[in-house]
């Protein structure tokens, strides 16, 4: 293999976990949330280098149950997840979160992807430098 010298590393990347989140079930106000659960489930577990965990007060999809987004730097995509598992999901979302490091533009090829975000992608975010679509009039 050519050495040229150049950190191929990944760039980080950041997985905000809404701790407000209820799960798909009623839950009392005293009971520990779901996403409390599932952000400290993702942190118990080995995180993928270059990987940060943030608790985040709402993503607004408080009806579709444990809510995520993956994001990352300028030409990356940020995607938001839900229908997540508080005592289930944990390892798709690292899983998902070193997938999501690896991609470049932050765009996994939809055969790479992991069934659960294929069928519960709540938005799908353009980065800020995204050249913007020509409309014809």
């Amino acid at each position: 293999m050519l050495d040229t010298g150049l950190d191929t590393a990944p760039e980080p990347v950041e997985l905000l976990v809404c701790v407000k989140c209820r799960g798909l079930r009623e839950t009392p106000e005293d009971d520990r949330r779901p996403g409390v659960a599932l952000y400290q489930a993702v942190l118990d577990g080995e995180l993928p280098e270059g990987v940060t965990v943030t608790p985040v007060e709402c993503l607004q999809n408080c009806d579709h149950g444990c809510t995520v987004a993956f994001r990352g730097g300028p030409g990356r995509w940020t995607y938001v997840y839900g229908r997540l598992d508080e005592t289930a999901d944990a390892d798709l979302l690292r899983e998902g979160a070193a997938l999501y490091r690896d991609a470049v533009d932050g765009l996994i090829p939809w055969r790479a992807r992991p069934d659960h975000f294929k069928k519960n992608c709540v938005a799908r975010i353009p980065p800020l430098d995204a050249p913007l679509p020509r409309l014809e009039n």
